[in-house]
């Protein structure tokens, strides 16, 4: 009897493993076997959306040390992903993305011969160094990729401009819709919320929640957004700000530095995602410089006021459902202030039309990596 060609998903960060999670479920009942391994790029985070969705990963490399470099990581997940490369023999790995685990485990698979599968291909900012090291790592990993899982029409029109063979691209939708949607219904959202925010969303009045992190914030523009938040948190006593700060240290000193002490901004720990998934359900308006926040929020109807110069994801801005403010005191200032006092303005982005999916992209992401073990056949694109 032949077994069903395997497939190895690897993953080591919190976006990826909820946005693999839904492919992971919906393979269980395909022509495909799948396993999983971790790359304990952020263990805990990580540990925690697996257990939302009931999965146990098969093999795992542990790849962290206090205060590495980038390169000391990237070298760590090809030297780790060696020996279980060679142990688990995939026919085919797939990796979502654009983070270093991405783009060193796409590397090592083409290095050991193994065909590799990138879900959410085809994003570009158009500036190779912003997002850093983002940008970079996700042309890398397309270069050596043998089907490019594209999320939107737009990411497959910037693949097929490098000149990457239509044949190679499956047009998706984004999984995090698909994760959103299980939490949601699965009535897991806002479940394991702290108490702080359980107590902020509790009040009367707007909330906004409120989240940066991003490594090219770090420094004079993530002070210039907390100055943002704080003058509006000032002026505007009757509006809850809730602020899951990211757990590195640099970003958290300087966020608390500028907001603490403000009696309406509501600052704790990162959440676990089905209690953050609560938090954007709960909250009226979203201040990030996220990626995926500009995917999820709006799945849910909430406004995303982006606090970047570019964005690798321009179908939110053209839809309406996200807006791009930049990253000075004054950019980031007036837009919160206008969505603050105009109701109209957020009610029209809260219309606006998720680009991003439908809610079956895992379903399109299977029937592609069946077609490419030639094991069946895949599904019409994703057409937003």
């Amino acid at each position: 009897m032949v077994s069903e060609p395997t497939v190895l998903v690897i993953y080591g960060t919190r976006p990826e493993a909820i946005k693999v999670a839904p492919v992971i479920l919906a393979a269980r009942d395909s022509k495909v076997a799948v396993k999983t391994l971790t790359t304990g790029q952020h263990p805990e985070m990580v540990a925690a959306v697996n257990e939302v969705f009931g999965i146990i990963p098969d093999a795992s490399i542990d790849v962290m040390r206090p205060g590495q470099s980038l390169n000391a990581l990237a070298a760590r997940v090809l030297e780790g992903l060696d020996e279980k490369l060679a142990e688990l023999k995939p026919d085919a790995i797939m990796v979502e993305g654009d983070t270093t685990t991405v783009m060193a485990a796409a590397l090592a698979a083409f290095n050991s011969h193994i065909p590799v599968v990138h879900l959410e291909a085809g994003l570009r900012s158009g500036n190779l160094f912003l997002p850093f090291p983002e940008e970079a790592n996700r042309r890398l990993a397309g270069q050596v990729a043998s089907l490019h899982l594209a999320p939107t029409p737009a990411s497959r029109t910037n693949l097929l401009r490098e000149n990457v063979d239509p044949k190679l691209i499956a047009v998706t939708g984004n999984t995090v819709i698909d994760a959103l949607h299980y939490v949601v219904d699965s009535g897991q959202a806002g479940q394991g919320l702290a108490p702080e925010f359980a107590a902020a969303l509790a009040r009367d009045g707007l909330k906004v929640l409120v989240t940066a992190h991003r490594r090219e914030s770090w420094g004079q523009p993530l002070h210039e957004m907390a100055r943002a938040v704080r003058a509006s948190a000032d002026a505007h006593p009757e509006v809850t700000f809730l602020l899951p700060t990211h757990a590195n240290p640099q970003v958290r000193e300087t966020l608390t530095e500028v907001l603490a002490g403000a009696a309406n901004v509501t600052i704790g720990d990162p959440q676990d995602y089905a209690a953050f998934a609560g938090l954007i359900k709960g909250v009226d308006l979203v201040l990030t410089d996220s990626g995926g926040i500009q995917e999820e929020a709006p799945a849910l109807g909430k406004p995303v006021l982006v606090m970047r110069d570019t964005t690798e994801r321009p179908e939110a801005i053209a839809a309406g459902t996200a807006r791009l403010v930049g990253t000075t005191y004054e950019s980031v200032h007036s837009a919160l202030e206008g969505m603050l006092i105009s109701q109209e303005a957020r009610a029209v982005m809260s219309r606006a039309v998720n680009p991003y999916g439908d809610g079956h992209a895992a379903e399109r992401v299977v029937a592609a990596l069946e077609e490419l073990l030639g094991v069946g056949k895949r599904l019409p694109d994703f057409a937003a």
